[in-house]
């Protein structure tokens, strides 16, 4: 069997910027444990899946460690390759996924997701345990599907060192999919940094899902719907994001790095 596989640059204006996904658009699945075998060979933080169903689009995603209920980078990567190699021109999408109904709006360079918000609740538990992990002092902590805590300001987000092995076994034994550092930012209105070792990937360049809950906490902080946000992973990465009642959009560009065959 042999399979293309295209890999994106997401959240990128340019390649070598945002957040690498391969996408496969399948005329039928897989069985899981290929698929899984296929993100853990790509060795990227995300692979998405796309089949045409009776429905509509269906979207998956693997990281190297299995398959999660939500990606954003990779979401918006899918929509990109349908958008410009499957279906030209079309300017909306809509996917089927364990989230719910993801939609992605395309106009000219700039994809828009409407992802699903997810408002992350205030916790204490063990904040000096990940703020030794971290090296840094919490401000305060927030959970929903990740962890979230924001720090003191963008110089200490920039600098910070995790224990990324203590961070894996904090996260295994917290029951999240990771952690999610953020503050305000000096040229943006939030900044944030993305970890997560028990899914495969130290630190994740541009993360859409995380803006689920961090768009409403920072919306509600700043009081504002419409806001600019920055990941400071040495790639980087820019979202323009925008807060309702129910649902967050965040908009950003992708580059096409490459268009492989796999042969299996």
């Amino acid at each position: 069997m042999q399979f293309k596989c295209y890999t994106v640059d997401a959240f990128a204006e340019h390649i070598f910027e945002g957040n690498p996904a391969a996408v496969f658009i399948l005329k039928t699945w897989l069985d899981d444990s290929l698929m899984h075998a296929i993100a853990k060979e790509n060795n990227l933080s995300e692979t998405a899946y796309l089949v045409k169903e009776e429905t509509g689009w269906r979207i998956r995603w693997f990281t190297p460690a299995g398959e999660i209920d939500l990606c954003g980078h990779a979401t918006l990567a899918g929509a990109y390759v349908i958008h410009r190699f499957v279906e030209p021109g079309v300017t909306n999408l809509e996917f089927q996924s364990q989230s719910g109904v993801l939609r992605v709006i395309c106009d000219k360079d700039l994809m828009t997701l409407d992802f699903p918000s997810r408002p992350p609740l205030s916790t204490d538990k063990n904040v000096s345990e990940l703020s030794l992990i971290l090296g840094a002092p919490i401000f305060s902590l927030y959970e929903a599907r990740d962890l979230m805590a924001e720090l003191e300001n963008e110089k200490i987000i920039r600098e910070l060192t995790p224990d990324f092995t203590a961070l894996k076994a904090f996260c295994l034994k917290q029951g999240v999919s990771g952690v999610i550092v953020t503050a305000r930012g000096s040229d943006c209105d939030f900044v944030s940094r993305c970890f997560y070792p028990a899914q495969g990937t130290d630190e994740d360049p541009v993360t859409g899902s995380a803006h689920c809950h961090l768009i409403p906490y920072w919306a509600c902080v700043l009081g504002k719907s419409e806001l600019v946000a920055k990941q400071l992973s040495q790639r980087g990465g820019t979202l323009y994001c925008k807060d309702t009642p129910r649902r967050v959009f965040i908009s950003g560009k992708a580059a096409l790095y490459a268009e492989s065959t796999i042969y299996l």
